[in-house]
């Protein structure tokens, strides 16, 4: 059933849950995508900081790489279903879903990694590119979520 009903302004909304997860999904890809350029540029940093003993050579958790991929993808429909729902009042467009993509990559990335950067003792490159890996990917995300989403 691709419709599903949601409430704003006292009325009904319908959305289209099939154009959302197709706009997440594909978010989540390009989203991925990004973050595997970010950990492939911070690579040197990481092997820097794990020969001074500040990052650990292995993951504590297993498997971290899939699940930080499944993480992103999650992110991207959510994303997507704010879009959806914020296009009642906020109007459609690309420049709605570059506001919720701005907002949200600004609250997922940037407080802690400015705090990483200012306390951390690891290079400040890494926090810069996590903090660029969450924001950026999450602007991406939500306007490839809103170029598919349609009524």
């Amino acid at each position: 059933m691709p419709n599903s009903n949601s409430y704003a302004n006292g009325g009904i909304i319908k959305l289209n849950t099939t154009r959302v997860w197709l706009g997440g999904i594909a978010g989540g890809v390009l989203w991925n995508a990004w973050s595997f350029f970010i950990a492939m540029r911070q690579g040197p940093f990481y092997a820097a900081m794990q020969k001074q003993g500040l990052f650990r050579k292995e993951s504590r958790y297993p498997f971290f790489v899939g699940q930080w991929i499944l993480l992103i993808f999650v992110l991207s429909i959510l994303l997507a279903y704010l879009y959806a729902w914020s296009r009642a009042t906020a109007g459609s467009g690309p420049k709605t879903a570059l506001k919720i993509g701005m907002v949200v990559g600004f609250f997922a990335g940037f407080p802690t990694n400015f705090g990483q950067a200012a306390w951390s003792p690891v290079d400040r490159m890494l926090p810069l590119g996590w903090m660029l890996d969450m924001w950026i990917g999450a602007i991406l995300a939500t306007m490839v979520a809103g170029f598919f989403y349609k009524e």
